[in-house]
């Protein structure tokens, strides 16, 4: 197994204008990213409500980027179906939310969709070990989860290498996804470490010279123009 070889930027509507949600999808798409990243907040996973299927549903005709699903909720298993046939391509759910992780990615998986597992900052990642066979994607918060604008925490460069050695075992490539205060800067850094997936809200969408400047600027760091 190998690391995917192509970097990937994934732009968080959470950061974006929610009235005007489907010209930041197209932004971030004209802007060269990758893929277009869904906070799903539940408000008892973590404090904030934000959006759901409806929203995916919505964005799916504007554009054909990788519409990645990030569950921050409770009972994930009950929503997977829902966003299948909304439009997602993968769906991440948390390791701390699910009772029988290795049957909640099989059940995305079996729905169509690439399969990812998050952990908190405070989470270890021994579980990893456990479904390397259905998980496409590992997702380290770098922040804890809930909010937009939090400041990058260094310790999590010391997870992303830990979970870099653990995905090595793999049978198939599996994506290194970050997520929480991503600029070119910590961006650069978690690369190093092994991370393959950005997720950057605040230093796209609140970029002042615009998304588009925001992705180059983080694909600049990454030596992926």
């Amino acid at each position: 197994m190998s690391l995917p070889q192509k970097k990937v930027i994934a732009p968080s509507l959470l950061s974006a204008d929610f009235g005007h949600m489907a010209d930041s999808a197209v932004i971030a798409k004209e802007g060269g990213a990758e893929y277009l990243h869904f906070d799903v907040m539940d408000g008892a996973f973590v404090p904030p409500i934000t959006f759901g299927p409806q929203m995916v549903s919505a964005l799916r005709p504007v554009t054909d980027q990788f519409f990645d699903i990030h569950l921050m909720i409770e009972h994930p298993e009950r929503q997977i179906e829902s966003f299948a046939k909304a439009g997602a391509n993968g769906v991440t759910v948390h390791v701390e939310a699910c009772t029988h992780l290795q049957r909640v990615l099989q059940q995305i998986r079996e729905a169509g969709m690439k399969a990812g597992v998050a952990f908190n900052p405070h989470s270890s990642v021994d579980a990893l070990e456990w479904v390397l066979d259905t998980a496409d994607l590992v997702l380290v918060m770098t922040v804890n989860p809930g909010y937009g604008g939090q400041k990058f925490l260094p310790l999590m460069l010391h997870k992303i290498a830990e979970v870099r050695d653990i995905v090595s075992k793999a049978p198939h490539d599996i994506h290194i996804e970050v997520d929480g205060g991503i600029t070119p800067e910590t961006a650069a850094k978690c690369a190093m470490q092994g991370a393959t997936a950005f997720v950057a809200g605040t230093s796209v969408y609140g970029n002042p010279k615009g998304a588009s400047e925001g992705i180059a600027a983080l694909k600049g760091a990454l030596h992926e123009r």
